[in-house]
Parts: structure tokens; sequence; C-alpha cells
């Protein structure tokens, strides 16, 4: 085993390829044409999802998004389920965003979709796919979409 010593630039590709594989795993049977893109929706649940009780203004200045960009990955998350969304009681003109109580069925279908497949196609040695497995899943647990709100993302 070796140390990759990685900059910006090479922690910011890896992310794209992470995001990529994990489109790819994601299954999109009988979910439809939609307008936005995949990625889009994962990082607006990905904002949710760090910060409950959000609103379409707040998770466009976070990720950059147009307002309508936001508004139509909001409404294809709240079509699976994926969020909910409620009236600002102390601004009857703003909507607040919030993950959904409860797992819908294309919501449990998303998080149980397996990466193996995806992995092993694109790794040049799959007999490493649990080794890769693992590195990912302590990645995972030390920075998952939570910590982004410790950089203001």
């Amino acid at each position: 085993m070796y140390l990759v010593l990685m900059n910006g630039m090479d922690l910011a590709l890896l992310g794209r390829t992470l995001m990529k594989l994990g489109e790819a795993s994601i299954p999109t049977g009988g979910i439809g044409a939609h307008g936005t893109s995949t990625q889009s929706v994962i990082i607006v649940a990905a904002d949710v999802k760090a910060h409950p009780g959000t609103s379409v203004k707040d998770i466009a200045a976070r990720t950059g998004f147009p307002q309508s960009k936001v508004s139509a990955c909001v409404a294809r998350l709240r079509e699976a389920g994926a969020v909910e969304s409620r009236t600002d009681p102390s601004d009857r003109r703003r909507t607040l965003i919030t993950p959904s109580r409860t797992t819908s069925p294309r919501v449990a279908e998303v998080r149980s979709a397996d990466v193996d497949g995806v992995l092993a196609l694109v790794l040049e040695d799959p007999s490493r796919l649990d080794e890769v497995k693992a590195a990912l899943s302590v990645v995972a647990e030390h920075l998952g979409p939570s910590v982004l709100a410790r950089i203001g993302g």
C-alpha cells in the first residue's frame, strides 16, 4: 500500500469521479424524463439533509444554483418522497424544505442500490473491491455531507 499525496485539485477530481460512480449506481427505471440532472438533485438533497428546514433561496445561495434549478430539484425530490415542504410560519411567502420523515419506496430503492457492480466495472483489479469499499466507508464516516456546514457549504 502507498500513500497518495493529494492537493485540492486531486480532491475535487476524486469527488467528481465518486459523484459519477454514485450516479451510475442509482436505479433510474420508471422515474421518467426530468429537466434536472441527477447530480443537481443529489447536491440539493445533500444540502437539505445538512440544513433541514431550509428555503429554496438558501439552498441556491449555498449551492450556487439558480433558484429555478433548486425549485426543479426540490420538486423531483418531493415527487420521490425524499423531502417535505411547509410554509414558514414566520414568513408565509417562504417555503421550508426538510428531509421526509418517512421513507418512500423510491427513496428506499435508491438507498439500497448496490455499488459493487459499478466499482468492479471500473477497478483495474476487481479483486480489490472489498478494500476499496472499506476505504470509501472510512472516507464517508469522516467526510459525510454534514461536514460541509463547517466550511459554509
